[in-house]
């Protein structure tokens, strides 16, 4: 026979599973604008109904419920649109790096303009035309002279505002390693905590939401994969464990263990920051070397390295910016020896005055004077010390019997910027002239950042794809929240109101059936 009280039992689990509901719904609506949160619901189950299966049971008609309770309380969260998400934010933050490294370069070169370097030669070039039309006039001497320093001044601005965008990446290197190592040492923390809860058999939800928001954001620094190791214990079965994360490389080839059941590894990135010359050379985890040209992890760090420059054990160094500071010495050093080359075989007003033959140099090196050196030639480009003294030291004349007015060197000089010479200095390159390998080296600038745009805003689109799909998944939506909370609440209501009921019926049965 059924207990007399059995009605009142089932009521207050009625009660009790209709509350938990509710403050599950009050922490959703709390939570709703919290970053990272996943609405949580209480998965209800029906609890054992009477009499259980025995010799001994009740001659009853069959199994009576009794009643409901709080079986879990669950997060709702699809872990293939975390995958694909972080895979995405892993994209974006590659190309986002790389867009900005090279819009950077964009604006120093500032080409097409009327301030570029292109313009800027072009002037050069007209002033030496001009001269050659009146070579006695101080006048056009004095232009040549102010162009030609012009122009040693941009090649010098652009080397040295390359220079400093550069250092700015090397910065945001060790930024961005420190970043890393804070995001594994919060995962690792979390870890921690959710392996001391859940063997006792409790999910912690706001845990794994932490976590999670943890590995978004480090997805978008490094390639990563995530996977889980249980805690053992008395786990619950939608317990998730301990996050593993492994770094990945090319084609998801596994590079090393970032974060496991012991602990994590930190990262760190081999280069001397406060040389100016010094390039990336590997990538440290743990106790672990990994040369650069292994390191084919994609995200916002390898983006900075690739901008900043990278040198493999062969000694070969690559990057954006050492490529495009190389070229800017080759541009600046091969026209400087040409120029000069022609200039010295000229004779200048004091050369023929004196009878001399100084061969003097238009152009020098800061540091080595006439003997100029390639590399960061660009930003130690000067005019020579001779023509900044005089003017006259500029060379118009040629040829075995040279005057004043002749101005076969001049129109020699001004013809220079049609000829071909070998700008790239023998590196698997035809030669070209000073117009044609500038306009291919800015070219090719400005296709490399359209990529870059292109692929960051694709990898921007698909990102947001997969996030709303994302939050229409896991996002808190206040309407249901607000349906759920009036549902549970009549739910609760009629539970209490079961239990007036049962008590009537008690009263009935202890004080209306006496004698």
């Amino acid at each position: 026979m059924v207990s007399t009280f059995h009605g009142l039992e089932t009521a207050k689990r009625g009660m009790f599973t209709q509350q938990t509901a509710l403050s599950v719904v009050g922490h959703n609506i709390a939570n709703a604008n919290t970053p990272g949160y996943s609405r949580q619901r209480v998965n209800f189950e029906q609890t054992e109904p009477y009499p259980s299966p025995a010799l001994n049971r009740p001659q009853i008609p069959g199994q009576i419920g009794t009643g409901v309770e709080a079986g879990s309380i669950q997060r709702i969260r699809d872990s293939f649109l975390d995958v694909q998400y972080r895979n995405e934010h892993n994209k974006l933050g590659y190309w986002e790096t790389k867009a900005n490294a090279l819009k950077q370069m964009e604006e120093v070169m500032n080409e097409p303009s009327d301030s570029g370097l292109a313009k800027t030669m072009d002037m050069f070039w007209q002033s030496l035309q001009d001269l050659a039309v009146n070579p006695k006039n101080p006048g056009a001497r004095s232009v040549v002279r102010e162009r030609g320093i012009a122009l040693a001044e941009t090649f010098g601005y652009l080397s040295n505002s390359l220079s400093d965008i550069r250092q700015d990446l090397g910065n945001e290197i060790d930024v961005t390693e420190k970043e890393v190592n804070s995001l594994l040492e919060q995962i690792d923390g979390v870890n921690d905590q959710i392996a001391a809860v859940e063997p006792h058999g409790y999910l912690p939800n706001d845990l794994y939401d932490e976590r999670d928001r943890l590995i978004d954001n480090l997805s978008q620094l490094v390639n990563i994969k995530v996977s889980y190791q249980p805690t053992g214990g008395n786990a619950e079965s939608g317990a998730e464990g301990k996050a593993i994360i492994d770094l990945m490389g090319q084609n998801n080839a596994l590079s090393t263990n970032l974060v496991n059941t012991q602990g994590f590894q930190k990262i760190k990135v081999n280069y001397p920051p406060s040389d100016e010359q010094s390039y990336v050379t590997g990538i440290t985890v743990g106790e672990m070397d990994i040369p650069i040209e292994s390191f084919k992890s994609d995200g916002k760090l390898k983006g900075l390295i690739e901008s900043f420059g990278m040198q493999n054990q062969s000694g070969e160094v690559s990057g954006d910016y050492p490529e495009m500071l190389k070229e800017l010495d080759n541009l600046s050093y091969t026209f400087a020896v040409e120029f000069n080359k022609v200039h010295s075989a000229g004779m200048s007003p004091n050369e023929i005055s004196n009878s001399t033959d100084e061969a003097i140099p238009f152009f020098q090196d800061s540091e080595f004077g006439a003997n100029m050196e390639r590399e960061g030639f660009a930003k130690r480009m000067e005019i020579s010390d001779k023509i900044r003294e005089s003017l006259d030291n500029i060379a118009n004349a040629g040829g075995t019997d040279p005057t004043m007015g002749d101005a076969t060197t001049l129109q020699a000089l001004a013809d220079l910027v049609n000829q071909e010479f070998d700008y790239a200095n023998g590196e698997d390159s035809e030669k070209a002239s000073f117009r044609s390998y500038y306009e291919v080296l800015i070219g090719g600038m400005a296709v490399d950042t359209q990529n870059a745009v292109r692929l960051t805003e694709n990898s921007g689109t698909l990102r947001q794809e997969v996030e709303k799909r994302r939050m229409s998944t896991s996002a808190v939506s206040l309407d249901e929240e607000m349906t759920n909370m009036i549902k549970f609440q009549h739910a609760y209501n009629a539970s209490a109101r079961m239990i007036t009921l049962q008590d009537e019926l008690l009263d009935r049965i202890i004080n209306g059936m006496g004698a």
